[in-house]
């Protein structure tokens, strides 16, 4: 995987996130693949947020480091999700990773979605 480094991190992950990336990580047998952050076009407020394990790195992607795991982050969804917060919080019954993006003019109740 090609590096390249932002200054400062796209998205913050908080601890809950970070040790359940790394957990993801361990189960799944992925070794070093990289957390891919992203924005797509849909859901129920215009843009949805994507959260995949990755191994290869764009033309247009940027990348860095949090707590040994590596983030990337394509150029369109960084404007985006600039200055957002990752974070994961689990109930009795599930869990699930949450974006606090303060770009957000609007978000949808599942939390998946939001327009600017």
């Amino acid at each position: 995987m090609e590096e390249t480094s932002a200054v400062t991190p796209i998205v913050t992950l908080t601890p809950n996130a970070l040790k359940e990336i790394k957990r993801l990580q361990e189960v799944q047998g992925l070794g070093s693949a990289a957390l891919r952050l992203g924005v797509k076009g849909g859901g129920c407020s215009g843009l949805s947020y994507t959260v995949n394990f990755d191994t290869e790195m764009g033309p247009y992607d940027q990348s860095y480091e949090v707590d040994g795991i590596r983030i990337i982050v394509d150029m369109k969804s960084a404007i985006y999700l600039q200055g957002t917060q990752l974070d994961y919080q689990k109930d009795l019954v599930s869990g699930q990773f949450k974006f606090s993006n303060p770009n957000a003019a609007k978000n949808c109740g599942c939390g998946e979605s939001f327009s600017v």
